[in-house]
């Protein structure tokens, strides 16, 4: 009989659930770690042991039971199509598979504990927002697409669970957005663009988390005994211009109106995978309110939103973009802009 706690970590070919993994096996209350994923890890788990497994089919039920897995970590919303393949299979993975993880989990009696990253997100992003979400509060508008949608029906699901399952403690972790030199998102890939659009009028207030704070506090949700909702992000906030600072790109702004075409736009050039949703955000912005983290959570993060970002900028090459790029950022601008007003802009002659 183990004398302590087996994990399965979900998501372990990404960078949070692999290094997760990894650090999961060298605690001394961790007994065993399993690491499942559609595809095998490209870094090494550290001994933790890897089960090829999709989590969108009921065979993880006998992974969970063969293992007599006492922990489940679910790490495994993807918050970017392009890493999915797709919106598709994104929403598949994200919805489906967590439907089908959480009826494992629900008829594996040694399952007693489920850890779930959820992100901010699902607080939206509008200008009625108030100054700081609570872990109480919800959105004033529901996300209508991609990754919050997502994360609003994951949690919907989770609360399910736990109706079904009240003798599981379920901690459910919502992340500011992630950031980093190592790890790879949709923010990472906007600051990281030659020129970032940034809504006209608009100076979003933005918080981040470290990678590493980020992998710290899902340890210690997993070693711990905190149940509930808890909101995790550094301290402070910086503004979209400060950040487009921080990482010395040039800037170029856009009409709000004309922020969805831009995304479209990037996604057909591969340059970024924003939706709606995300350029709503980078509109409005989004603040939390993070006292649960350290009263409840016991949980101080070692590095401030400013320093998470500065982390992350150390990898960025600044760049002086050429006059032909500038040039078909504004081309792509203005092309947006006609597409939504619905009309062409004349020039002089």
């Amino acid at each position: 009989m183990p004398v302590g706690k087996v994990v399965l970590v979900t998501g372990v070919s990404r960078y949070v659930g692999g290094v997760l993994a990894r650090r999961l096996v060298a605690d001394p209350s961790v007994e065993r770690v399993i690491g499942v994923d559609v595809i095998p890890p490209p870094r090494d788990l550290g001994g933790a042991e890897f089960i090829r497994a999709d989590i969108r089919n009921p065979m993880i039920g006998k992974v969970i039971a063969q293992g007599d897995v006492d922990t489940v970590v679910h790490a495994n919303v993807i918050a970017t199509p392009t890493f999915a393949g797709g919106r598709t299979p994104q929403k598949e993975i994200n919805v489906i598979g967590t439907m089908q993880l959480l009826a494992a989990c629900q008829k594996a009696a040694t399952v007693k504990r489920l850890v779930v990253k959820s992100t901010a997100a699902v607080y939206g992003s509008t200008p009625r927002d108030p100054a700081m979400f609570t872990e109480e509060m919800s959105a004033k508008r529901l996300p209508s697409s991609g990754f919050g949608k997502d994360s609003i029906e994951v949690e919907g699901y989770v609360r399910g669970f736990a109706r079904r399952r009240p003798d599981t403690d379920i901690l459910m972790l919502r992340f500011a957005n992630i950031i980093g030199p190592r790890i790879r998102t949709s923010i990472t890939d906007y600051f990281n663009l030659p020129v970032i659009p940034i809504p006209l009028g608009y100076d979003a207030r933005l918080q981040f988390f470290h990678e590493d704070d980020a992998i710290a506090a899902l340890v210690r949700g997993v070693t711990g005994s905190a149940t509930g909702v808890v909101n995790l992000a550094g301290d402070g906030v910086l503004t979209a211009l400060q950040a487009a600072a921080i990482v010395r790109r040039p800037f170029v702004m856009v009409p709000m109106a004309a922020a969805g075409p831009i995304g479209s736009l990037g996604k057909k050039f591969g340059l970024l995978d924003f939706s709606p949703d995300q350029m709503s955000f980078m509109a409005y912005g989004r603040g939390m309110d993070t006292t649960a983290m350290r009263e409840s959570f016991g949980f101080n993060p070692s590095f401030s939103t400013r320093a998470a970002f500065e982390d992350y900028a150390r990898t960025v090459t600044p760049v002086v973009p050429s006059f032909d790029a500038v040039s078909g950022v504004l081309g792509g601008v203005v092309g947006a802009a006609q597409q939504v007003l619905g009309r062409p802009t004349r020039g002089k002659h």
